[in-house]
């Protein structure tokens, strides 16, 4: 095993991470307007001088895992209204396709226990455009591309710093800071630098008058005093002064009210700005400080800025640093050449090791206890009633202070739950045990509403997410098993438990007429429908969702599959298989014949599935627009063998008796008694045919088949818009390859034509599953109309070899998700930093939405992956399945 392997397993070593947010402005938990506008009652000025309540922001910051103290980079290029502690982007108002960072900034490595960790940020010589960026994007319109950084101009001359961020740990908490900052221009620069160390504000609120203390008394040494950190020394090597403020709310600049603190949160920003001297302590201490390091650049030259956060006394402690630091490089490298063993291609290796890079760097301290946010702090100003009415005000039971894998830390920097199901799949391949305990973080009592539902996101945790729970927790057990030679049986099944809760809650509250068709609202695909799916239809019309149905389907497969698995240890869960055997059949059954007329959500007609609109007058109509709506069916896939039935003898019995007896029911799903290749047994939505009729459609490059993946619309409505007049009103859907023109969901998403890489990976892994039971002669033309075919575990890896062109270089040399913008595709300083957006555009494989959203578009890392490579190499390291006497599925 390598160095880094072994550390993985122990908590301790990431004790201190990457867990500092890119922004917590703007957020929920900060708003505490009455309105619940939380956009404007924190914005990107007033953080500058406002002390949050629940969490810290910086760029390329670190912090223990409470985050009771932080470290970060602040810059001035003495040409900024203001030192840059934080990066800067449009709100959701400001921008013409809603909230948009607008800095550029990479994650280029870290390993799983934050040994090593490496990012990048491009800080302009000049004057940042703060205001440029503002007005041209608010001029821009829906219909017109954003108004980027770089079409400012401002890198036109490689007037730029190049500032490398570098951490490398000598032990747990002793952690070795280096960076290097490289100037790009053909001229001399200035710069002044100042790492920054504070602790949150934790003695503000009216529970804990303690407040540590920052102290130094020489340019070399920052000393740290608190009651509950074993990190006491904070060294620099080459710093001219420290400056000392506090944490603190600058009452007097945000709202004209005599301030009672004397050194604020603002304070260093006042002195380097304005050269405001009463704006820092003299005396040397406080709760916020800087290294101050004013220096000048050399044209094409690079200068090393070390320092070293420790619990040790050092008198040199930089004695040992680069040695350090080269050789937890090397383990790193060492970690990484074990895990990319089957991968063939540099460029590959480049694209994954750069991925999950940006999900490690993604991990993030998230603070949020509902409760006391409703009813606010004792020593702090009762928030307004109208909160109640606002948001989350059902949700007092949230409870949380965890280390959470975010989708992007500074356009979400807050946990969304079925984006979290994704993340985990990436994460099992490093870090199994975290990739388990974020699943089972969102089941637990303070996550988990009393009713069973699971939290969404921050901003409504009442809406409801695709239920991937389930598929994600058996993933991640299989995969955790193969690595570690033996089942963690306890995750599995306190998982399942919980999610019974959640199960219940589904067919409790999102099936209005008890018939097992599903509505669920957008369901996390935004903008897909006509018109709003989240709203109440104007005249108690309703929709009866194919997708909603379908993932009830998928939810209700999984929850039988993990049943099975825990009976192998437990018979008592034979029950419980059957129980969710039973309900596939009754939500296959209302999918196709759901009411008096026997109305199916499969259109006979187009041979396609589609929502379906319930009338008042109690008919039905297809909304016969085509969406990966239509694909989702095929989730709903489970293929058993012969092997697995005769350990479970009861749910055999069962299964075969509701077959023979129910034989409308066993019609419905692929025919159970057809066995596939070596006796297995397949249930699935979709018989042959239907399969063989999706993938036509899927595959149709005039439709869903993208040269980068499978498109979320089909492209057939670019120029053949669908309409449809309900109730007097028009409404109109047409292929938008990138981003939105709607306002809906604040229009900064778009389900109308590009390519996602959540939905696109269910339908690779949901055709390896078909593969599973159809032999290789069941084939289907790929592309449609080319005159080849393909069987389905070949059309899976087809449409993986698609979404990694994404990313890799092509015959050009260019990066198709690099876009339109020459920089980015040649310049070396330039092209082979990876950012893994939110989607990306249908035609051309463009970037869009957030740009650093690796989290499900880390699925790459998965998808670059050689099947079970990785798994051969960790089990060759740990003991074997025959040793512990485990059941390893290998299939």
């Amino acid at each position: 095993m390598s160095e880094e392997s072994k550390r993985i397993p122990h908590i301790t070593w990431k004790k201190w991470g990457p867990y500092v947010s890119n922004r917590e402005w703007g957020l929920v938990r900060e708003d505490y307007s009455a309105n619940g506008d939380a956009w404007n009652y924190t914005n990107h000025d007033s953080a500058e001088a406002k002390t949050y309540r629940w969490g810290e922001e910086g760029i390329c910051g670190i912090c223990d895992d409470k985050q009771l103290l932080v470290f970060s980079l602040g810059l001035w290029n003495k040409q900024d209204k203001m030192v840059k502690e934080r990066f800067f982007g449009l709100t959701n108002e400001q921008g013409n396709h809603g909230e948009d960072v607008k800095e550029y900034y990479y994650y280029l490595d870290n390993t799983p226990a934050h040994s090593y960790m490496k990012m990048l940020y491009k800080y302009p010589h000049n004057a940042f455009p703060y205001e440029d960026l503002i007005e041209k994007n608010a001029l821009a319109g829906k219909k017109n591309p954003e108004y980027e950084l770089i079409d400012t101009g401002i890198f036109d001359q490689n007037e730029y710093f190049d500032i490398f961020i570098e951490y490398a740990k000598s032990s747990p908490e002793d952690i070795l800071i280096k960076i290097t900052v490289t100037n790009r221009s053909t001229k001399d620069a200035p710069l002044i630098l100042l790492p920054t160390l504070w602790f949150r504000n934790t003695w503000s609120w009216g529970y804990d008058d303690y407040k540590p203390a920052l102290k130094s008394s020489d340019s070399t040494k920052i000393t740290i005093n608190h009651k509950n950190l074993k990190i006491k020394n904070f060294y620099a090597k080459d710093a001219s002064s420290v400056l000392f403020c506090d944490n603190e709310t600058n009452n007097q600049r945000l709202y004209q009210s005599n301030d009672a603190q004397d050194f604020c949160k603002d304070g260093i920003n006042e002195f380097i700005i304005h050269g405001n001297e009463t704006a820092v302590n003299s005396e040397n201490t406080g709760t916020k400080a800087a290294f101050f390091i004013d220096e000048t650049i050399p044209a094409n030259s690079s200068k090393v800025f070390e320092f070293r956060l420790s619990d040790q006394n050092f008198e040199q402690p930089f004695r040992d640093f680069e040695d350090i630091f080269e050789k937890r490089k090397k383990e790193a490298d060492e970690f990484y050449t074990d895990l990319q063993k089957g991968i063939h291609t540099d460029d590959e290796k480049l694209v994954q090791r750069q991925a999950f890079a940006g999900m490690l760097w993604s991990k993030q301290f998230y603070h949020y206890n509902v409760e006391k946010w409703l009813k606010g702090d004792p020593a702090q100003i009762r928030p307004p009633r109208s909160r109640k009415d606002i948001r989350n005000y059902d949700w007092k039971n949230f409870n949380s202070f965890d280390i959470i894998s975010m989708p992007d830390k500074w356009e979400y920097p807050w946990f969304a739950t079925w984006d979290l199901a994704f993340h985990t799949i990436s994460f099992s391949i490093i870090d199994p045990d975290f990739a388990k305990q974020q699943l089972k973080l969102l089941t637990l009592e303070w996550f988990m509403h009393p009713n069973g539902q699971l939290p969404a996101y921050e901003w409504d945790f009442s809406d409801v997410n695709p239920p991937v729970h389930a598929w994600a927790a058996f993933r991640v057990f299989k995969i955790d098993e193969v690595l570690k030679g033996k089942p963690d049986v306890e995750f599995l099944e306190g998982v399942f438990q919980k999610l019974l809760m959640n199960f219940t809650w589904w067919v409790n509250k999102k099936d209005v007429n008890g018939n097992n068709i599903f509505e669920g609202g957008f369901l996390g695909l935004d903008n897909i429908g006509i018109f709003d799916r989240n709203e109440p239809l104007p005249n108690s019309e309703h929709l009866e969702q194919a997708d909603a149905t379908s993932w009830m389907a998928m939810f209700s497969l999984n929850m039988m599959r993990i049943a099975m698995e825990l009976a192998l240890y437990n018979k008592v869960y034979e029950e419980m298989a059957t129980k969710f055997f039973e309900h596939f059949l009754s939500i296959a059954q209302a999918l196709d014949n759901m009411g008096e007329d026997d109305f199916s959500l499969w259109d006979e007609e187009d041979e396609f599935f589609y929502d379906a609109l319930a009338l008042k007058d109690g008919t039905n109509m297809f909304l016969r627009i085509r969406t990966i709506v239509g694909l989702i069916p095929m989730f709903a896939v489970e293929v058993i063998d012969d092997e697995m039935l005769e350990c479970l003898p009861r749910f055999k019995e069962r299964m075969d008796w509701v077959l023979k007896n129910k034989p409308e029911l066993a019609s419905l799903v692929s025919h159970w008694q057809v066995k596939g290749d070596d006796s297995k047994h397949l249930l699935s939505l979709l018989r042959g045919h239907r399969l063989k009729k999706l993938l036509e459609r899927m595959l149709n490059e005039k439709e869903f088949l993208s040269d980068y993946g499978v498109r979320a619309l089909s492209k057939e409505y670019e120029d053949d818009p669908f309409y449809l007049k309900l109730d007097g009103t028009e409404y109109c859907v047409k292929y938008q390859p990138a981003e939105s023109d709607s306002y809906m969901f604040g229009g900064n998403s778009n389900w109308r034509g590009p390519v996602w890489f959540p939905i696109n990976f269910l339908i690779i892994e949901s055709l390896q599953r078909f593969f599973f039971y159809y032999s290789p002669d069941f084939k289907v033309e790929c592309p449609t109309g080319s005159g080849n075919y393909l069987n389905l575990n070949e059309i899976a890896e087809f449409l993986g070899k698609r979404l990694a062109k994404i990313f890799l270089m092509d015959e050009n040399g260019k990066r198709p998700f690099n876009g339109q913008y020459p920089r980015f595709q040649e310049d070396e300083n330039f092209k082979d930093y990876m950012l893994f957006y939110e989607y990306f555009h249908g035609d051309n494989g463009r970037g869009v939405g957030a740009s650093h959203q690796t989290g499900w578009t880390g699925l790459i890392a998965k998808i670059l992956q050689p099947r079970f490579t990785q798994m051969k190499m960790a089990k060759a390291q740990t003991e074997s399945p025959e040793e512990t006497g485990a059941k390893v599925d290998t299939k």
